[in-house]
């Protein structure tokens, strides 16, 4: 009997985006599993929400190939895109539209069944039903990004990439929001790439920590593997050093 290894979740294959001749990410290879929750870290400017852009189809790759769950993002990317979905308090929804109406174009664009019911689920399950009907420009920096992801799990995805998920929540509202994701994973089995400067968040959450410098990966491995490589107590102290040029305990 033959075996066929698992279609990884993500496999990024040479990955580069260049500026004006200028190469700003890459080369990147690597893959996710399916399930599994990974940290993209670096400092400003190091290439994560470059590269989460072109895993959606956002930007366009130089050069290089992107496979999300299965499909080839350059060619086929309209076959999986339904079963993905992304977040980031940096980009925002319709100011006008209220917050029911936005989950509502949402819903009818990623072809979800029984909208009504499932929206009203996420606002229970992220605290929206007191503002459900305010127009998202009128939402505080908080609240939007609540609303940002129950948007971002309105088609439970497969593939879910987020950029700096709780940035703009108070430690008791992004403790409670990293508990649904956890359960969104579990019930499931949704693979999450995520980017953050918080490094609470990523011990709790990941599985995987890659590091990126100046569009490079280099370094990945378990967070408690890097904390020992690097001889660190922290994921923070671990940051500092890569930022900075320490890799491996080696100066870049």
């Amino acid at each position: 009997m033959s075996f066929s290894p698992p279609v990884a979740a993500l496999s990024l294959r040479g990955l580069c985006k260049s500026y004006g001749g200028k190469l700003v990410v890459g080369p990147l290879d690597f893959e996710l599993e399916k399930g599994a929750v990974t940290a993209l870290l670096g400092g400003n400017g190091a290439g994560k929400t470059t590269t989460i852009g072109m895993v959606m189809g956002l930007i366009q790759p130089s050069s290089g190939s992107i496979h999300a769950l299965g499909a080839d993002m350059a060619t086929n990317r309209e076959s999986v895109l339904g079963r993905m979905n992304f977040e980031s308090p940096y980009v925002d929804l319709p100011h006008r539209l209220s917050v029911r109406e936005n989950l509502r174009v949402f819903a009818m664009l990623y072809g979800v069944a029984d909208a009504k019911e499932k929206i009203a689920r996420l606002a229970k399950d992220f605290a929206l039903e007191d503002f459900l009907d305010r127009p998202n420009g009128r939402l505080s920096a908080g609240q939007k990004t609540r609303v940002a992801l129950a948007k971002a799990l309105i088609n439970d995805p497969e593939l879910l990439l987020l950029d700096e998920p709780t940035a703009s929540l108070d430690p008791d509202t992004a403790d409670w929001v990293r508990a649904r994701l956890e359960t969104q994973r579990e019930k499931h089995d949704c693979t999450i790439l995520l980017a953050s400067h918080n490094m609470g968040e990523v011990e709790r959450l990941c599985d995987r920590v890659l590091m990126l410098r100046k569009g490079v990966l280099v370094d990945d491995g378990k967070p408690a593997a890097l904390l020992a490589r690097y001889g660190r107590r922290t994921l923070e102290e671990v940051f500092l050093d890569v930022a900075r040029g320490r890799v491996n305990g080696e100066a870049a």
